[in-house]
């Protein structure tokens, strides 16, 4: 193939992006599955390097990596209980055991541990349930013998770089149609040059033309990635969280459930997502015998059925927007002249109000039911009336109402201190 140079490349992926993100920008929400070799340490997934593992001693590991038949199954029954639309799992973490049949890196799941392809597993469970798959796969690698000295050694550089690409290139040809690459930390490398990463995604688009690529290669591709951080990107994003701010990979459950997230605080983070015009991909750590923690099942499940009566609000063409500073208990996402609010806490007195909307409000209702709500404005104060003295929502406290305006939206805060706002329209 004739290869493009990076204004050239840039300008051609950006001509196919809006049809290749089409489904990821309408998922919204999705399930990030870490598991490896930490996995049977369970001391979280960067324990080879902080705890400065000689390669020898930690290759050992692989025996306790026993990833039962069916894990994936499992894994992909949870996403779809849940709402989640898409999975990515990690093919191959930085400590460079690949869950593949891998001609390039022996080291890997058909040769140790459980002996089987983990990633056609996953791919096919993923198939199953109408889930897009995406394979998460590291740059780095503390098992390669030339993956230091490759930022400094040209001959090492090649050797490294062709391996990389090697690996992609079996995981984008094994398997069929792959939606994401997800690739991570690229270190020891500084720039996308030195990854010859112009070079290598062109030709593993050559192989999958339809898939989308994170930004994680050094070059801007198709979506940022902020972890552990739900700011919203400039462009597309997608916020990768760990289920408990404490490790991407297996730890002890009993000791994790008081540091992880119940169902409100999932939905918190959907919300912010949803706001930000981005996606949620939210983490397990399965166990190394592929369980699944107990601690993430029941608020996923809660989530899921919550997103069943009012995934209206969460999924589909989402604009970003920063309507929030309209009300101080409840967040907004928006579509086209529509917005939602995601009430928090709930009214006693039967009365939300919310402020800076000079838009004629043209209908209410609640998200789950279809009721309508009813509502006067006055100025730029919607008081939204006659509420229950209950939230509605009986799963997580968490009603949402569809308030849906004549025309364009338009939105100031704080209109009545327009020193807080220095006269600035905000949408």
């Amino acid at each position: 193939m004739d290869l493009l140079s990076k204004p050239e490349y840039l300008e051609q992926i950006a001509k196919t992006r809006d049809i290749r993100m089409g489904w990821w920008r309408e998922a919204r929400f999705g399930m990030f599955v870490h598991i490896g070799l930490y996995s049977a340490l369970g001391r979280n997934e960067w324990a080879m390097a902080f705890e400065s593992w000689p390669k020898s001693q930690y290759e050992k590991l692989a025996d306790g990596l026993t990833i039962e038949e069916g894990s994936c199954d499992a894994w992909a029954d949870l996403a779809q209980r849940a709402g989640m639309k898409y999975m990515v799992m990690t093919s191959r973490h930085h400590e460079g055991f690949s869950l593949w049949d891998s001609k390039a890196n022996p080291f890997n799941s058909a040769n140790f541990g459980p002996k089987r392809d983990i990633v056609r597993e996953f791919v096919e469970a993923c198939r199953k349930r109408d889930l897009r798959v995406g394979l998460y796969s590291s740059l780095m690698d503390w098992h390669h013998p030339d993956a230091g000295r490759a930022a400094f050694d040209s001959a090492a550089r090649k050797r490294f770089c062709d391996y990389i690409y090697a690996l992609n290139e079996e995981l984008l040809t094994k398997y069929g149609k792959i939606d994401i690459l997800w690739y991570d930390v690229p270190c020891p490398m500084e720039s996308h040059e030195g990854w010859n990463s112009l070079e290598m995604n062109q030709r593993l688009r050559d192989i999958q033309p339809g898939i989308i690529i994170n930004n994680r290669s050094l070059l801007p591709e198709d979506f940022s990635t902020p972890e552990e951080s739900l700011s919203a990107g400039t462009d597309d994003w997608e916020s990768c969280m760990t289920f408990n701010g404490i490790s991407w990979g297996y730890v002890d459950s009993a000791q994790a459930a008081p540091y992880s997230y119940n169902t409100q605080r999932i939905l918190r983070m959907l919300s912010q997502a949803s706001s930000g015009g981005g996606n949620l991909l939210l983490n397990i750590g399965p166990g190394p015998d592929g369980s699944i923690p107990p601690e993430v099942v029941e608020p996923l499940e809660a989530v899921g059925s919550w997103l069943g009566k009012n995934g209206e609000c969460a999924y589909g063409a989402l604009k970003r927007c920063s309507y929030n500073f309209s009300n101080g208990v409840c967040s907004i996402s928006a579509k086209g002249n529509t917005i939602y609010l995601w009430n928090w806490i709930w009214p006693k007195d039967g009365e939300i109000v919310i402020s800076g909307f000079t838009s004629k409000l043209k209908f209410a209702r609640f998200v789950s039911s279809k009721a309508p709500v009813l509502f006067k404005q006055e100025g730029f104060r919607i008081i939204l009336k006659g509420l229950p003295k209950e939230s509605p929502d009986p799963i997580a406290n968490v009603a949402t109402i569809a308030m849906e305006f004549e025309d364009e939206i338009k939105f100031t805060p704080f209109p009545a201190r327009p020193e807080l706002n220095n006269g600035r329209v905000w949408g």
